[in-house]
Parts: structure tokens; sequence; C-alpha cells
């Protein structure tokens, strides 16, 4: 197996100032290249990249470093490698160029710091960054040091720049042979339930490797195989949760639903309290949920209730905001409102307070109108923050137009 390891520099990230997304980017990418991290590290900027690379060296087949080559006073991972490896820098004319340009758009001097960026380590090769100065370098594998890749850390260039530069690199390294895999995303499953039914019946295919991934309101199954012991694998699954399951190409469930409804040609409206928005959000964060999204309403305050979807007030006296019929009466206004195909309304209790004993903080209410169709009105519990409340109310809220749409039972 090829050895990988991964250097993250940079003082922001172990003073957690920046949030460190690159192990989850990198792994993930070179996990289908056919591509395993063993290690990963994470060091402020300066010299302890030296001791981490002379101690890295000697354990790994390929290493990764990002971060340190801008043009700051601590961006040195180009210098201390050069020096370590006793390798010459050499002005690189055509990155000095581009770099140059890139300044003068922007109306940038292109001073010493500028200049330093487009310097090379004697025998590397240049990786274009398209989205920015720095360019990154690899240095192939020699009796010094593995196959090094010495990459930027912003995330909007390290990205591109390794999608387009490094896989294709990376591919042409003997060991190095693409992962076949597929990964099914569940919703209302828990991942236990999922290993106890799925598993053993799994097991049973040959040349198949079997993992689990547990979210919020979000499990997945990964395997890995050739494609006959996927494609057995993949009966199993459709047999035993073809409710369940939401997507076999890791789609969101926002947009498995967008996908329904625009192969449906239907339109989807929004009445949301407690969640206050947050399933409209997920929606238009999707392409193309401009063709089914009629609209969305936060109707925090009962009189907007009342003034907005109709919802009466002798209904909210009586039985409180949080309540089966108002639910009911929010979708149903809703549909009407927005002369829709379906509305999803949600009305609960986020904390940490206003519960009671009746109704606990955690409690909401999800409901679902569609033309033709009974409106389903359904009580959950999830006592939790109040960030992850919102998060389960609205997944489970797009469950049910995704089983709908699909003329799957609503409970689960």
């Amino acid at each position: 197996m090829v050895r990988v390891d991964v250097v993250n520099t940079g003082t922001e990230l172990v003073l957690g100032r920046t949030l460190n997304t690159h192990l989850s980017y990198l792994g993930e990418k070179l996990f289908l290249a056919g591509l395993r991290i063993q290690r990963q590290i994470c060091i402020p900027d300066g010299n302890v990249i030296c001791e981490v690379m002379l101690e890295r060296f000697v354990n790994c087949d390929i290493m990764i470093v990002t971060g340190g080559l801008g043009p700051t006073s601590d961006d040195i991972t180009r210098e201390l490698t050069a020096t370590m490896l006793g390798l010459e820098l050499e002005l690189d004319e055509d990155v000095a160029k581009t770099i140059e340009a890139f300044y003068a758009v922007r109306n940038r001097p292109f001073d010493e710091g500028a200049r330093r960026q487009a310097m090379v380590p004697s025998g590397a090769t240049v990786l274009v960054n398209k989205c920015g100065t720095a360019p990154g370098l690899y240095l192939p594998q020699s009796d010094k040091n593995p196959h090094l890749l010495l990459l930027p850390g912003p995330p909007r260039e390290l990205y591109p720049m390794f999608e387009t530069q490094v896989l294709p690199l990376l591919s042409t390294l003997p060991g190095v042979n693409p992962t076949m895999s597929r990964e099914w995303k569940f919703c209302g499953v828990g991942e236990s339930d999922l290993a106890e039914r799925l598993e053993s019946r799994l097991e049973s295919i040959a040349n198949l490797e079997i993992g689990y991934c547990a979210h919020v309101m979000d499990v997945h199954l990964r395997c890995l195989g050739d494609e006959v012991s996927l494609n057995s694998a993949d009966v199993v699954v459709r047999d035993v949760y073809p409710y369940h399951l939401v997507s076999v190409d890791r789609t969101s469930m926002e947009a498995t639903v967008v996908r329904l409804l625009t192969d449906k040609g239907h339109w989807l409206t929004t009445a949301e309290s407690c969640t206050g928005g947050f399933v409209a959000h997920r929606l238009t964060n999707v392409a193309g949920s401009s063709g089914v999204l009629a609209e969305g309403h936060v109707t925090y305050a009962n009189t907007v209730k009342e003034r907005l979807l109709g919802v009466e007030a002798v209904v909210l006296e009586r039985e409180g905001a949080v309540s089966e019929s108002v639910a009911r009466a929010m979708a149903e206004g809703a549909l009407r409102l927005a002369g829709a195909d379906h509305a999803l309304a949600i009305t609960g209790i986020a904390g940490p307070t206003g519960g009671s004993d009746e109704k606990p903080v955690g409690t909401v209410f999800v409901a679902l109108a569609s033309k033709g169709a009974p409106t389903y009105v359904e009580r959950c519990f999830y006592p939790t923050d109040r960030e992850t409340f919102k998060w389960r109310s609205s997944q489970r809220a797009l469950d049910l137009v995704r089983r709908r749409l699909l003329a799957f039972p609503l409970e689960l």
C-alpha cells in the first residue's frame, strides 16, 4: 500500500482561529484516487516543518504539505524545504510574470514578498495556481525525500489545484489505482439498526469492504469492492431499506427533493416558525431551486400565522402555537396562499426554555399539505441544542416531501 502523509501548516490552524478543513477534503479525494492517508499532522508556521519532514520522510511514500507558500514573512515552507534538501531556489520567469500581472490588475505593488512566490527549488515541477498567486510545487521521489507536494493553504486555491493538477499527477505514480466504491445515504434509520439488518447479508458478498458513518438524521453506508460485489450490495440495500434510501451518489436531501420536484414539475412552498426559514435556506442552496420553490414564509409570531396563513385565533388560544392543529392549518394556509403543489409547515419549541410537561423542549410538529392528498402531520421530539433541533426538524420535513413525491409511506 502506498503510504501518504499530510502536513497542514499554519499557526492560525493550531490556535483554532481557522477551521482546518483540509483533512476532510484531501482524505475523500485521495481515497477515491486509490490512496489513504496514514497520518495527518497540523503544525504552526516555522522551523518545526523541518523536524516533521525529517521524521516522516522515511515513513511515507507521498507527503502533501499545505500552507506557507505566500508572500509574507511567516510563509517559509518553500525556503525551508529547499534548504533541507540542499536545493537551490531559482526564479521562474513565467511564474513571476503571472504573479506580476495578478498584482497589477489589483493595483498592488510587485514587491519582494510577491517575487518570493516565484522562487522554485531546482528540479521541482510548478503547479499553476489559477485562483491565487503562490504556485504549488512537486518534487519527485529521491534518496532524500518521498514524492513531495507543496501546496497553497487557502481552500479556494488548494482545491482547484488539487483536482486539476495533483490528482492527475498522482495517478501516474506506481501503485496508485482508483478505488471502486459506492455510498448509500439514508434518512430516518439509526446506524445500529442499519448494521443489524444489513451486515449479515453484505458480509456474505465476496470482495466487499463495509463501513458506516452516522450524521444527524443521516447515515451513510460505504462499500468498497469490484463492480459485481457493489451491484450485489445495492440489491441488498434496496431490498431491506426501499423507503429510507435517499441517494446513492452522496446527493443531499435538499438536492434530492429539488430534483424530484423538477422531474414532476411541482412547486413547493414553506411556512416555518421555530426553524426560522431553514428549510427554505437549504433548498435555495441547490442550483435549480428557483424552478420549484414558490415562496417561503417565516411566521414566527402568532399574529402572522393568523394574518398570513389564516390560522384561527381560537385554535392558537385553545391548543397553542405548537400543536397538530396549528401545524396543519399553517401547511394548508401556505398551500392556498401560494397555489403550489405542496406546502411544508413546522412549529415547535427549540428551547432551552418554553417547554412544559405536555410539550417539553424539543417538541416539533411537521406538516405536509399537497394538492389531491390528505394533509399529514407528525409530532417529533428532538431534545437537543437549537441548531441541531433546526437541522433535524428540516431534515424530517424534507424527507416527507421526498417520500410523497415517490409515493412512499410517510411514516418512518
